[in-house]
């Protein structure tokens, strides 16, 4: 019985322990993950991936109050709607986009007026170095979760095709990480 209590405890205390682990290094979880990943047979064909294109409709996203759920899409991505500045916007979760990251086509529609003078940042991309513009975004918001005052790049409709929410938002969250396919977000 004591012996049973024992190991109990102890699968307890280690289950409990990972989502902390996660947080202080994340790059050891993401590193055991993507060994994994590789570790696939070979016989599987990777699709033809264009890092800035958004799929036809996103995946369905789960409300849980002041979290949100994100469904990765068929190609591993978690995209959803998003509102920006009280507009609905489709984009993608980007833990590699250091800011949030908007189009011009977007930036627009969110009410912020822009112009040439106003790109003065350089910016690395997959793509290359462009140009950009520094902005706040008011207010980003998925299902329940809220920030205000995010800071944002605009780039040129031409160089960015999907709306990426990079660290400058996901930073400011109680916790974001990745649990059965899916991308939990807590405020």
């Amino acid at each position: 019985m004591l012996r049973t209590l024992l190991i109990l405890g102890a699968s307890a205390g280690i289950a409990a322990s990972i989502p902390m682990i996660y947080q202080s290094n994340p790059q050891l979880i993401e590193g055991l993950l993507k060994s994994a990943i590789t570790a696939k047979p070979a016989t599987e064909t990777q699709p033809d991936l264009k890092l800035a294109a958004m799929p036809d409709k996103p995946a369905a996203a789960q409300p849980l109050g002041r979290k949100f759920m994100v469904e990765a899409d068929a190609r591993g991505h978690f995209t959803s709607q998003f509102k920006l500045n009280g507009r609905q916007v489709d984009g993608m979760i980007d833990t590699g986009a250091t800011l949030v990251a908007i189009n011009t086509s977007t930036a627009r529609r969110i009410g912020l007026s822009l112009s040439p003078s106003d790109f003065t940042r350089q910016v690395n991309t997959a793509n290359g170095t462009i140009k950009a513009a520094v902005v706040t975004v008011d207010r980003l918001q998925i299902g329940a979760i809220q920030v205000e005052d995010v800071q944002a790049v605009v780039l040129d409709d031409k160089a960015l095709q999907t709306n990426l929410i990079g660290m400058s938002f996901l930073t400011r969250l109680q916790k974001y990480q990745v649990e059965n396919g899916s991308l939990l977000l807590v405020q």
